[in-house]
C-alpha cells in the first residue's frame, strides 16, 4: 500500500509528511500540487478528451515536451515577474527556496518517462489515464 493512502487524505499533506517537512521539499510538493489542480480543475471526462486538448501536433500521442509545455502552465502563472524562476514569494504560501523552469521541467520529464509504460518516448490515452507511478 502507498504511504499516501487512504483516499481521503489531501496530496499536499501528504507529500510534506513524506519529504518531512524540507522547506525545498515543501515547495516542489506545493507546485506539484497546483500543477495536478490546475490540470483536474479542466475536468476533462474522458481520457481521449485529455489526450486530444494535450497533443498539440494532433497525431495521437503526446510528446514529452507537449506534457512539458500542458503541463507547465502552473509554473508560468506563478512566474509573474516572467524571470524563469519561482521565488519564495512567488511560491504558494510565499516560503520555500527558489526554483527554476528547467528544475521544473525536469521533473516533469520525470514523471512522463514513469506513464509512458511502453517506453516508446509518447504517451497514449491508456497511459494518460493511469494512476500516476
Amino acid at each position: 500500500m502507498h504511504p499516501c493512502d487512504p483516499p481521503r487524505q489531501s496530496v499536499p499533506a501528504c507529500l510534506l509528511r513524506k519529504h518531512g517537512g524540507c522547506a525545498a521539499r515543501a515547495a516542489w510538493c506545493s507546485l506539484l500540487a497546483l500543477t495536478l489542480s490546475f490540470s483536474a480543475a479542466a475536468q476533462l471526462r474522458a481520457s481521449g478528451d485529455y489526450l486530444q486538448r494535450m497533443d498539440g501536433d494532433r497525431d495521437g500521442r503526446v510528446s514529452l515536451g507537449e506534457y512539458q509545455a500542458w503541463m507547465g502552465y502552473a509554473f508560468e502563472r506563478m512566474d509573474s515577474n516572467r524571470d524563469g524562476v519561482l521565488t519564495a514569494a512567488e511560491l504558494p504560501g510565499g516560503r520555500g527556496r527558489a526554483v527554476s523552469l528547467a528544475a521544473h521541467r525536469q521533473a516533469l520529464a520525470a514523471a512522463f518517462v514513469r506513464q509512458d509504460r511502453t517506453g516508446d518516448g509518447f504517451l497514449d490515452a491508456r497511459e494518460l489515464a493511469a494512476p500516476p507511478q
